[in-house]
Protein backbone atom coordinates (compact mmCIF):
# COMPACT_ATOMS: atom_id res chain seq x y z
CA UNK A 1 0.00 0.00 0.00
CA UNK A 2 2.88 2.19 1.07
CA UNK A 3 4.61 2.05 -2.18
CA UNK A 4 1.51 2.25 -4.35
CA UNK A 5 1.16 5.78 -2.57
CA UNK A 6 4.29 6.47 -3.27
CA UNK A 7 4.46 6.16 -6.51
CA UNK A 8 0.94 8.10 -6.86
CA UNK A 9 2.43 11.03 -5.32
CA UNK A 10 5.86 10.51 -7.57
CA UNK A 11 3.08 10.76 -10.78
CA UNK A 12 1.36 13.68 -9.49
CA UNK A 13 4.74 15.85 -8.78
CA UNK A 14 5.63 14.62 -12.48
CA UNK A 15 2.65 15.88 -13.79
CA UNK A 16 2.78 19.21 -11.37
CA UNK A 17 6.01 20.23 -12.80
CA UNK A 18 4.94 19.55 -16.33
CA UNK A 19 2.05 21.81 -15.75
CA UNK A 20 4.01 24.56 -14.00
CA UNK A 21 6.63 24.08 -16.97
CA UNK A 22 3.98 24.07 -19.56
CA UNK A 23 1.92 27.08 -17.94
CA UNK A 24 5.39 28.85 -18.26
CA UNK A 25 6.29 28.32 -21.40
CA UNK A 26 3.01 29.47 -22.33
CA UNK A 27 3.46 32.89 -20.41
CA UNK A 28 6.51 32.86 -22.35
CA UNK A 29 4.99 32.73 -25.88
CA UNK A 30 2.19 35.17 -24.84
CA UNK A 31 4.66 37.43 -24.05
CA UNK A 32 6.95 37.48 -27.35
CA UNK A 33 3.49 37.57 -29.29
CA UNK A 34 2.94 40.72 -27.06
CA UNK A 35 6.05 42.35 -27.41
CA UNK A 36 5.12 46.34 -28.87
CA UNK A 37 7.27 47.06 -31.89
CA UNK A 38 7.22 50.97 -32.68
CA UNK A 39 6.30 50.41 -36.98
CA UNK A 40 7.04 53.79 -38.01
CA UNK A 41 5.18 55.29 -41.95
CA UNK A 42 6.66 58.04 -43.37
CA UNK A 43 4.35 60.10 -44.17
CA UNK A 44 4.36 62.75 -47.58
CA UNK A 45 2.07 65.60 -46.99
CA UNK A 46 1.47 66.30 -50.03
CA UNK A 47 -2.19 65.02 -50.86
CA UNK A 48 -4.22 67.59 -49.76
CA UNK A 49 -6.69 70.77 -51.34
CA UNK A 50 -6.90 73.50 -48.68
CA UNK A 51 -2.95 74.58 -48.52
CA UNK A 52 -2.66 77.45 -51.55
CA UNK A 53 0.95 77.60 -51.80
CA UNK A 54 0.78 74.37 -53.95
CA UNK A 55 -1.24 75.61 -56.79
CA UNK A 56 1.71 77.04 -58.08
CA UNK A 57 2.88 72.78 -58.42
CA UNK A 58 -0.73 71.39 -58.68
CA UNK A 59 -2.73 73.81 -60.14
CA UNK A 60 -5.47 71.54 -59.98
CA UNK A 61 -5.73 72.22 -56.25
CA UNK A 62 -5.96 68.24 -55.25
CA UNK A 63 -1.66 68.23 -54.19
CA UNK A 64 -0.17 65.67 -56.41
CA UNK A 65 -2.82 63.50 -56.25
CA UNK A 66 -3.30 65.59 -60.04
CA UNK A 67 0.42 63.90 -60.89
CA UNK A 68 -0.87 60.50 -60.04
CA UNK A 69 -4.55 60.97 -61.68
CA UNK A 70 -3.37 62.34 -65.11
CA UNK A 71 -0.64 59.80 -65.89
CA UNK A 72 -1.86 58.18 -68.38
CA UNK A 73 -3.14 61.75 -69.83
CA UNK A 74 0.48 62.99 -69.95
CA UNK A 75 1.76 59.60 -71.10
CA UNK A 76 -1.03 57.48 -73.16
CA UNK A 77 -0.89 53.55 -72.87
CA UNK A 78 2.31 54.29 -69.96
CA UNK A 79 2.42 50.86 -67.74
CA UNK A 80 2.25 53.16 -64.71
CA UNK A 81 -1.55 53.17 -63.92
CA UNK A 82 -1.79 53.29 -60.10
CA UNK A 83 -5.70 54.00 -57.95
CA UNK A 84 -6.12 54.87 -54.70
CA UNK A 85 -8.78 52.45 -53.08
CA UNK A 86 -9.58 55.15 -51.01
CA UNK A 87 -10.22 57.98 -53.94
CA UNK A 88 -8.08 61.44 -54.07
CA UNK A 89 -8.47 61.80 -50.32
CA UNK A 90 -7.56 65.61 -48.67
CA UNK A 91 -4.92 64.04 -45.64
CA UNK A 92 -5.91 67.17 -43.74
CA UNK A 93 -9.43 66.50 -43.56
CA UNK A 94 -9.87 64.98 -39.87
CA UNK A 95 -12.34 63.25 -40.92
CA UNK A 96 -10.50 61.60 -43.67
CA UNK A 97 -7.01 61.56 -40.92
CA UNK A 98 -9.44 59.92 -38.64
CA UNK A 99 -9.99 56.92 -41.19
CA UNK A 100 -6.18 56.52 -41.71
CA UNK A 101 -5.03 56.01 -38.09
CA UNK A 102 -7.74 54.03 -37.59
CA UNK A 103 -6.49 51.89 -40.51
CA UNK A 104 -2.64 52.15 -39.61
CA UNK A 105 -3.34 50.66 -36.34
CA UNK A 106 -5.45 48.44 -36.96
CA UNK A 107 -2.70 46.72 -39.58
CA UNK A 108 0.26 47.51 -37.03
CA UNK A 109 1.61 51.02 -38.12
CA UNK A 110 1.22 52.81 -35.18
CA UNK A 111 3.60 55.93 -35.79
CA UNK A 112 3.56 58.63 -38.40
CA UNK A 113 7.05 60.11 -39.31
CA UNK A 114 5.26 63.46 -41.00
CA UNK A 115 7.85 64.81 -43.65
CA UNK A 116 8.17 68.66 -42.55
CA UNK A 117 8.94 71.50 -44.90
CA UNK A 118 10.33 75.03 -43.98
CA UNK A 119 10.57 77.77 -47.22
CA UNK A 120 10.68 81.21 -47.18
CA UNK A 121 10.54 82.08 -43.62
CA UNK A 122 7.41 80.00 -42.83
CA UNK A 123 6.38 75.95 -42.94
CA UNK A 124 4.76 74.56 -46.04
CA UNK A 125 2.65 71.69 -46.39
CA UNK A 126 2.19 71.62 -42.71
CA UNK A 127 -1.90 71.28 -42.63
CA UNK A 128 -1.48 67.51 -43.15
CA UNK A 129 -0.49 67.53 -39.68
CA UNK A 130 -1.93 70.09 -37.99
CA UNK A 131 -5.30 70.15 -39.46
CA UNK A 132 -5.91 66.72 -40.59
CA UNK A 133 -3.85 64.59 -37.62
CA UNK A 134 -3.76 66.35 -34.63
CA UNK A 135 -7.48 67.30 -35.23
CA UNK A 136 -8.56 63.99 -35.61
CA UNK A 137 -10.81 62.19 -32.89
CA UNK A 138 -8.41 59.16 -32.53
CA UNK A 139 -5.28 61.14 -32.72
CA UNK A 140 -4.43 59.20 -29.03
CA UNK A 141 -3.90 56.00 -31.43
CA UNK A 142 -0.90 57.11 -32.71
CA UNK A 143 2.43 58.52 -32.01
CA UNK A 144 4.04 61.19 -34.53
CA UNK A 145 7.58 62.92 -35.31
CA UNK A 146 9.23 64.91 -37.56
CA UNK A 147 12.14 64.59 -40.34
CA UNK A 148 12.59 67.93 -41.29
CA UNK A 149 12.77 67.30 -45.52
CA UNK A 150 15.49 70.47 -45.72
CA UNK A 151 16.19 69.99 -49.52
CA UNK A 152 15.80 72.60 -52.27
CA UNK A 153 12.31 72.86 -53.79
CA UNK A 154 12.88 72.85 -57.77
CA UNK A 155 11.27 71.60 -60.74
CA UNK A 156 10.60 68.79 -59.69
CA UNK A 157 6.95 68.30 -58.65
CA UNK A 158 5.87 70.76 -61.39
CA UNK A 159 5.08 67.67 -64.34
CA UNK A 160 4.84 70.77 -66.55
CA UNK A 161 8.57 72.02 -65.66
CA UNK A 162 10.20 68.83 -64.43
CA UNK A 163 12.42 67.76 -67.73
CA UNK A 164 13.35 71.11 -68.29
CA UNK A 165 17.39 70.71 -66.19
CA UNK A 166 18.00 73.98 -65.69
CA UNK A 167 19.04 74.23 -61.76
CA UNK A 168 16.33 76.68 -61.18
CA UNK A 169 15.58 76.61 -57.41
CA UNK A 170 12.26 77.83 -56.30
CA UNK A 171 12.74 77.99 -52.55
CA UNK A 172 16.03 76.69 -50.61
CA UNK A 173 16.13 74.24 -47.95
CA UNK A 174 18.70 75.80 -46.45
CA UNK A 175 18.52 78.30 -43.18
CA UNK A 176 20.59 80.38 -41.44
CA UNK A 177 21.62 80.48 -37.36
CA UNK A 178 18.41 82.41 -37.04
CA UNK A 179 16.07 80.97 -38.78
CA UNK A 180 17.11 77.79 -37.77
CA UNK A 181 16.59 78.76 -34.05
CA UNK A 182 12.82 79.72 -35.25
CA UNK A 183 12.44 76.62 -36.55
CA UNK A 184 13.63 74.69 -33.43
CA UNK A 185 11.69 76.88 -30.89
CA UNK A 186 8.26 76.71 -32.77
CA UNK A 187 8.54 72.99 -33.30
CA UNK A 188 9.76 72.78 -29.63
CA UNK A 189 6.69 74.65 -27.93
CA UNK A 190 3.73 73.19 -30.94
CA UNK A 191 4.86 69.62 -31.65
CA UNK A 192 7.61 68.33 -28.92
CA UNK A 193 5.62 69.38 -25.98
CA UNK A 194 2.69 67.06 -27.53
CA UNK A 195 1.39 63.74 -25.67
CA UNK A 196 1.22 62.32 -28.67
CA UNK A 197 5.15 63.12 -30.18
CA UNK A 198 7.30 60.04 -30.28
CA UNK A 199 9.93 59.69 -27.68
CA UNK A 200 12.79 57.47 -26.76
CA UNK A 201 13.93 57.52 -23.20
CA UNK A 202 11.58 60.80 -23.02
CA UNK A 203 13.64 62.41 -25.26
CA UNK A 204 11.79 63.78 -28.77
CA UNK A 205 12.93 62.40 -32.01
CA UNK A 206 13.60 64.82 -34.37
CA UNK A 207 14.86 63.52 -37.78
CA UNK A 208 17.45 66.04 -40.02
CA UNK A 209 17.05 65.18 -44.01
CA UNK A 210 20.33 66.82 -45.49
CA UNK A 211 23.20 67.56 -43.56
CA UNK A 212 25.31 69.45 -45.87
CA UNK A 213 22.29 71.70 -47.00
CA UNK A 214 22.20 71.95 -42.56
CA UNK A 215 25.86 73.03 -42.70
CA UNK A 216 25.67 75.27 -45.50
CA UNK A 217 23.05 77.39 -44.57
CA UNK A 218 24.40 78.00 -40.94
CA UNK A 219 28.15 78.26 -41.99
CA UNK A 220 30.39 75.48 -41.69
CA UNK A 221 30.97 72.68 -39.71
CA UNK A 222 31.82 74.01 -36.45
CA UNK A 223 28.69 76.25 -36.83
CA UNK A 224 26.63 73.61 -37.16
CA UNK A 225 27.82 72.00 -34.14
CA UNK A 226 27.20 74.58 -32.05
CA UNK A 227 23.48 74.95 -33.90
CA UNK A 228 22.71 71.31 -33.06
CA UNK A 229 24.07 71.63 -29.58
CA UNK A 230 22.08 74.56 -28.76
CA UNK A 231 18.89 72.51 -29.95
CA UNK A 232 19.69 70.06 -27.40
CA UNK A 233 20.22 72.43 -24.77
CA UNK A 234 16.59 74.24 -25.46
CA UNK A 235 14.90 70.90 -25.30
CA UNK A 236 16.41 69.98 -21.79
CA UNK A 237 15.16 73.98 -21.20
CA UNK A 238 11.43 72.52 -21.99
CA UNK A 239 11.93 70.05 -19.81
CA UNK A 240 12.88 66.63 -21.95
CA UNK A 241 16.06 64.49 -20.80
CA UNK A 242 17.62 65.49 -23.82
CA UNK A 243 16.75 65.18 -27.41
CA UNK A 244 16.91 62.56 -30.01
CA UNK A 245 18.54 63.80 -33.03
CA UNK A 246 18.51 61.34 -35.56
CA UNK A 247 20.38 61.29 -39.05
CA UNK A 248 18.87 60.11 -42.31
CA UNK A 249 21.62 57.70 -43.46
CA UNK A 250 22.81 58.11 -46.96
CA UNK A 251 26.07 59.28 -48.81
CA UNK A 252 25.73 62.85 -48.63
CA UNK A 253 25.17 62.77 -45.19
CA UNK A 254 28.06 60.93 -44.07
CA UNK A 255 30.42 61.99 -46.32
CA UNK A 256 30.57 65.47 -46.24
CA UNK A 257 33.89 66.74 -48.12
CA UNK A 258 34.31 69.83 -45.41
CA UNK A 259 35.13 67.58 -42.78
CA UNK A 260 39.03 66.50 -42.17
CA UNK A 261 39.03 63.37 -41.55
CA UNK A 262 42.77 62.39 -42.45
CA UNK A 263 44.10 61.92 -39.04
CA UNK A 264 40.51 59.84 -38.19
CA UNK A 265 40.18 56.06 -38.06
CA UNK A 266 36.52 56.11 -39.33
CA UNK A 267 36.24 59.51 -40.51
CA UNK A 268 32.45 58.76 -40.97
CA UNK A 269 31.42 57.77 -37.57
CA UNK A 270 33.37 60.78 -36.12
CA UNK A 271 31.77 63.25 -38.43
CA UNK A 272 28.34 61.97 -37.54
CA UNK A 273 28.96 61.83 -33.89
CA UNK A 274 30.86 65.27 -33.78
CA UNK A 275 27.73 66.51 -35.42
CA UNK A 276 25.56 65.26 -32.46
CA UNK A 277 23.53 62.60 -33.98
CA UNK A 278 22.20 60.14 -31.49
CA UNK A 279 20.81 57.52 -34.02
CA UNK A 280 19.77 57.36 -37.43
CA UNK A 281 17.74 55.25 -40.02
CA UNK A 282 17.44 55.55 -43.85
CA UNK A 283 14.32 57.23 -45.96
CA UNK A 284 14.45 55.09 -49.13
CA UNK A 285 16.45 52.02 -50.68
CA UNK A 286 17.18 54.38 -53.19
CA UNK A 287 20.22 56.16 -51.22
CA UNK A 288 22.25 53.55 -51.05
CA UNK A 289 21.77 50.71 -53.69
CA UNK A 290 20.76 49.93 -57.20
CA UNK A 291 17.05 49.98 -56.61
CA UNK A 292 16.52 48.75 -60.60
CA UNK A 293 17.00 45.20 -59.51
CA UNK A 294 14.63 42.61 -57.89
CA UNK A 295 13.30 43.44 -54.46
CA UNK A 296 14.81 39.65 -53.27
CA UNK A 297 17.96 41.15 -54.33
CA UNK A 298 17.60 44.83 -52.54
CA UNK A 299 16.63 43.40 -49.17
CA UNK A 300 19.90 41.29 -49.12
CA UNK A 301 21.47 44.33 -49.59
CA UNK A 302 19.87 46.69 -47.04
CA UNK A 303 20.77 43.53 -44.75
CA UNK A 304 24.81 43.91 -45.54
CA UNK A 305 23.93 47.35 -45.13
CA UNK A 306 22.51 47.43 -41.39
CA UNK A 307 25.50 44.97 -40.60
CA UNK A 308 27.82 47.55 -41.90
CA UNK A 309 26.41 50.61 -40.22
CA UNK A 310 26.12 48.35 -36.95
CA UNK A 311 30.23 47.91 -37.26
CA UNK A 312 30.62 51.30 -38.53
CA UNK A 313 28.78 53.45 -36.45
CA UNK A 314 28.71 54.62 -32.65
CA UNK A 315 25.07 55.84 -32.91
CA UNK A 316 22.04 53.21 -32.91
CA UNK A 317 20.97 52.23 -36.41
CA UNK A 318 16.62 51.76 -36.32
CA UNK A 319 15.94 49.82 -39.36
CA UNK A 320 14.08 50.67 -42.42
CA UNK A 321 12.41 48.95 -44.98
CA UNK A 322 11.03 50.73 -48.22
CA UNK A 323 8.42 48.95 -50.19
CA UNK A 324 9.51 49.55 -54.12
CA UNK A 325 10.42 52.89 -56.19
CA UNK A 326 8.75 53.97 -59.33
CA UNK A 327 9.46 57.73 -59.60
CA UNK A 328 7.81 57.68 -63.29
CA UNK A 329 4.88 59.81 -63.07
CA UNK A 330 6.61 62.77 -62.27
CA UNK A 331 9.63 61.85 -65.52
CA UNK A 332 7.74 58.84 -67.15
CA UNK A 333 10.96 57.02 -66.60
CA UNK A 334 12.55 55.80 -64.20
CA UNK A 335 14.65 53.04 -62.24
CA UNK A 336 11.90 50.26 -61.22
CA UNK A 337 11.98 47.91 -58.30
CA UNK A 338 10.85 44.32 -59.60
CA UNK A 339 8.94 41.60 -57.65
CA UNK A 340 8.00 44.04 -54.64
CA UNK A 341 5.36 41.85 -53.98
CA UNK A 342 3.47 42.08 -50.40
CA UNK A 343 4.45 38.25 -49.84
CA UNK A 344 8.33 39.78 -50.40
CA UNK A 345 7.53 43.00 -48.54
CA UNK A 346 6.70 40.98 -45.34
CA UNK A 347 10.31 39.11 -46.01
CA UNK A 348 11.77 42.55 -45.84
CA UNK A 349 9.74 43.25 -42.57
CA UNK A 350 10.48 40.12 -41.01
CA UNK A 351 14.12 40.94 -41.62
CA UNK A 352 13.66 44.21 -40.01
CA UNK A 353 12.08 42.72 -36.72
CA UNK A 354 15.01 39.78 -36.32
CA UNK A 355 16.98 43.16 -36.32
CA UNK A 356 15.62 44.94 -33.72
CA UNK A 357 14.89 41.69 -31.40
CA UNK A 358 18.58 41.25 -31.73
CA UNK A 359 19.21 44.82 -30.52
CA UNK A 360 17.02 44.61 -27.34
CA UNK A 361 19.08 47.57 -25.67
CA UNK A 362 17.32 50.01 -28.08
CA UNK A 363 13.61 51.16 -28.96
CA UNK A 364 12.01 48.26 -30.90
CA UNK A 365 11.68 51.00 -33.74
CA UNK A 366 11.43 50.30 -37.82
CA UNK A 367 10.62 52.72 -40.33
CA UNK A 368 8.98 52.31 -43.38
CA UNK A 369 8.76 54.25 -46.57
CA UNK A 370 6.20 55.36 -46.59
CA UNK A 371 2.58 55.52 -45.98
CA UNK A 372 1.72 57.13 -49.41
CA UNK A 373 4.40 58.07 -51.57
CA UNK A 374 2.57 57.43 -54.49
CA UNK A 375 4.17 59.27 -57.30
CA UNK A 376 7.71 57.37 -56.00
CA UNK A 377 5.73 54.30 -55.81
CA UNK A 378 6.50 52.75 -52.57
CA UNK A 379 3.12 53.07 -50.35
CA UNK A 380 0.71 51.17 -47.92
CA UNK A 381 -2.13 52.69 -48.75
CA UNK A 382 -4.77 50.38 -50.41
CA UNK A 383 -4.46 50.29 -54.63
CA UNK A 384 -5.84 48.70 -57.53
CA UNK A 385 -2.67 46.65 -57.61
CA UNK A 386 -2.49 45.07 -54.40
CA UNK A 387 -5.63 46.38 -52.61
CA UNK A 388 -4.85 46.08 -48.74
CA UNK A 389 -1.55 44.15 -49.25
CA UNK A 390 0.98 45.50 -47.96
CA UNK A 391 -0.92 46.91 -44.66
CA UNK A 392 -1.97 43.33 -44.42
CA UNK A 393 2.22 42.30 -44.54
CA UNK A 394 2.61 44.65 -41.93
CA UNK A 395 -0.21 42.87 -39.74
CA UNK A 396 1.32 39.35 -40.36
CA UNK A 397 4.69 40.11 -39.12
CA UNK A 398 3.57 42.83 -36.21
CA UNK A 399 0.20 42.21 -35.60
CA UNK A 400 -2.46 45.04 -35.28
CA UNK A 401 -4.08 47.57 -32.63
CA UNK A 402 -0.53 47.36 -30.53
Amino acid sequence: MRNKVSTFLWCLAIVWCFLIAGNANAQNANQAVKKKYDVAAFLYPAYISNEPRIRPFWPLGIGEWETVTNMQQRYPGHYWNRKPLWGTVNEADPAVMSMEINEATKHGVNVFIFDWYWYDGRPFMETTLDSGFLKADNVNKMKFYLMWANHDVVNTWDTRLNKINDDNVIWTGKVSRDEFEKICKRNIEMYFKLPQYYKIDGKPVFMIYDVPQLITGLGGIEQTVAALKWFKEETIKAGFPGLELQLTMWSINVNYSGFDGSKTKNPENAFVKKLGFTSATHYQFVHFTNVNDDYLNIIDRAKKEWARIDTAFTLKYYPHVSIGWDNSPRTGQSAVVKNNTPANFAKALQMAKDYVDAHPHQAPLITINSWNEWTETSYLEPDNVYGYGYLDAVKSVFGGEQ
